[in-house]
């Protein structure tokens, strides 16, 4: 599975509630409205900047802790970006990510600024970075992970087969 994109750069320690805040939790139940409002408490305008089907949030450590609001991978794959890069994740929001279908993955994002192009290879564990003409190694994601990303998540994967089945 190879993703393509552009970066929008975020910082250490982005909880879940900066991801959406809360007071949108009760009030909108519509998951594209909901992804309007995405990161609106860090940037008011970061909505706006994405390109949808085009876009990598690129985070450094630390992504998702906090409250690990369920809809935050959700906002996030419904706003169209197609992945997070970050030096780390916490534990429960990689879990939902993976649950829905949303791709992550852990890289050092130092060397990434804002709006650089990036192509990324989950299954040979490589990140291009086109606009600065560089490339690291990443981990592979294991085929158990790839499978269940390409089904959409581990939701849909039950949806589809009834169960777990790699």
């Amino acid at each position: 599975m190879i993703l393509r994109g552009f970066s929008y750069k975020i910082g250490d320690d982005i909880n879940t509630d900066y991801i959406i805040s809360g007071r949108y939790k009760f009030s909108i139940s519509d998951m594209k409205e909901l992804a309007k409002h995405i990161m609106e408490d860090i940037d008011p305008a970061f909505y706006s900047r994405l390109k949808p089907g085009a876009s990598f949030l690129v985070a450094g450590k630390n992504f998702g802790m906090g409250s690990s609001r369920e809809q935050a991978p959700l906002v996030i794959k419904e706003a169209g970006i197609v992945g997070v890069v970050a030096k780390s994740f916490a534990r429960i929001f990689y879990r939902n990510a993976i649950n829905i279908g949303l791709p992550l993955i852990e890289a050092d994002t130092t060397g990434i600024r804002e709006n650089d192009e990036l192509q990324i290879d989950l299954e040979n564990g490589e990140l291009r970075n086109l606009t600065q003409k560089t490339k690291m190694k990443i981990n592979p994601l294991p085929p158990v992970m790839r499978k269940l990303l390409s089904d959409g998540g581990l939701v849909e994967h039950f949806k589809k087969y009834g169960g777990i089945k790699l």
